[in-house]
């Protein structure tokens, strides 16, 4: 078993890469500081992931089935807006400004999030079998 953070950084990584590449694309998604701060918001960002959205997804499963998938992008929209939430209340500069730029923001933030994941993942090194 590997105990190394590694795992864990790359994700918080992509997660503030994804972060702050949204808080260039999307109108109302704004970010008002240094490096620093933005791993603070990818970690309040990974934690609510980690912790609520499951059970988001969860409660509004039949309404996923029923919307094919597509208000699976309302949940990362609200996670995001929650996010903001959090880290205005922490200080750490990251605001969403309403539903829809959350929405957007949520989507662009989980591209990019897989997208850099498969890279990351596809590059790292295979341990020996």
């Amino acid at each position: 078993m590997n105990n190394t953070p590694m795992p864990f950084l790359i994700r918080l990584l992509v997660n503030a890469a994804a972060l702050w590449v949204a808080t260039q694309v999307v109108p109302g998604v704004s970010y008002a500081g240094g490096p620093v701060p933005m791993l603070g918001v990818a970690l309040v960002f990974g934690v609510l992931n980690a912790s609520l959205r499951p059970v988001a997804k969860i409660l509004t499963f039949p309404l996923i089935i029923v919307t094919l998938g597509i208000f699976a992008l309302v949940i990362n929209g609200l996670m995001l807006w929650l996010t903001s939430s959090l880290s205005s209340a922490l200080g750490l500069g990251f605001h969403v400004s309403g539903f829809w730029a959350a929405f957007w923001g949520g989507l662009v933030v989980s591209l990019l999030s897989m997208m850099l994941s498969m890279l990351v993942v596809a590059d790292a090194p295979r341990p020996p079998r």
